[in-house]
């Protein structure tokens, strides 16, 4: 677990300690305890290990609204595959440098070709 994730995690334990106290005090304060409970489960799911699990892929998205267990148990999507490089071709810096190199050449060919060749 890294720092992260225990911060996470004992900010969302304040926030359950806080909605049981509510809950037992009974007024508008038992009222807002349950939604307190359920921020404290949603805080739980904003642990940055999980974050990144669920942005790679590997964390359970279709969990149910009521039931949030505190950490998952496995991986349910298993490894992404990697894709397979295609034959890939030659580097682009070459093409450009060659293309470039050519196009010197040219240039200056037709402008020795002019000066054989004047038209005064």
């Amino acid at each position: 677990m890294t720092t992260g994730d225990q911060k996470v995690e004992s900010a969302a334990n304040k926030l359950q300690q806080l909605a049981n106290q509510m809950a037992g005090e009974g007024g508008v304060k038992a009222k807002l305890a349950e939604p307190l409970a359920e921020d404290a489960d949603f805080i739980r799911k904003l642990k940055p290990s999980l974050i990144k699990a669920r942005a790679k892929g590997e964390a359970p998205t279709n969990q149910q609204p009521g039931k949030t267990p505190l950490s998952p148990t496995s991986p349910q999507l298993g490894k992404r595959k990697q894709k397979k490089k295609s034959g890939g071709g030659p580097n682009p810096f070459l093409i450009v440098g060659v293309a470039l190199v050519a196009g010197v050449v040219l240039a200056k060919w037709i402008d020795w070709r002019g000066h054989a060749h004047p038209r005064d």
